[in-house]
C-alpha cells in the first residue's frame, strides 16, 4: 500500500480547487482523464493546460493526441473522430515497465542480465 502524505493530499485538493475556480473543461479522453485550460501565468503568453486523471496519476496514460495539446504542439483540441487516427493504429497503452507486460527487444530470445563488456584494445 502506498504511503499517504499530507503534502500529497493537500496538493491534490489545491489542484482540484484551482480547477474549479479557474479551469475551463476542454475535453475528455477514452480513459476518463479530463483536460482543462485557463488564463496564462503573469508574464507569459501561452494559456495554461492541465489534466485531471480519472484514477491513478500516471503521465504515460495520456494519449499522444492529448499530449501534443497539453504541450502546446497544437491548438487543435483532439476529438474521437480525428482524421489523424487510422484503423491500423494500436490502442494507446500506458508504460508497462516493471510489469510482466514490459517490452524486451530480444526478438523472442530470453533476456538475461549477463553480457560481455567491450574492452578497447
Amino acid at each position: 500500500m502506498a504511503k499517504l502524505s499530507i503534502l500529497g493530499v493537500m496538493s491534490n485538493i489545491q489542484m482540484l480547487f484551482f480547477t474549479m475556480r479557474k479551469g475551463k473543461l476542454v475535453g475528455e479522453d477514452e480513459y476518463g482523464n479530463k483536460y482543462y485550460h485557463g488564463k496564462p501565468r503573469r508574464g507569459t503568453k501561452n494559456e495554461r493546460r492541465w489534466v485531471i486523471y480519472k484514477d491513478k496519476i500516471d503521465a504515460s496514460l495520456v494519449p499522444q493526441e492529448w499530449h501534443g495539446w497539453l504541450h502546446h504542439q497544437t491548438d487543435a483540441v483532439p476529438d474521437k473522430k480525428s482524421p489523424y487516427k487510422q484503423k491500423w493504429q494500436k490502442k494507446h497503452q500506458g508504460n508497462m515497465t516493471g510489469t510482466d507486460k514490459a517490452h524486451f527487444p530480444s526478438h523472442g530470445k530470453k533476456v538475461t542480465n549477463s553480457y560481455d563488456a567491450w574492452i578497447p584494445k
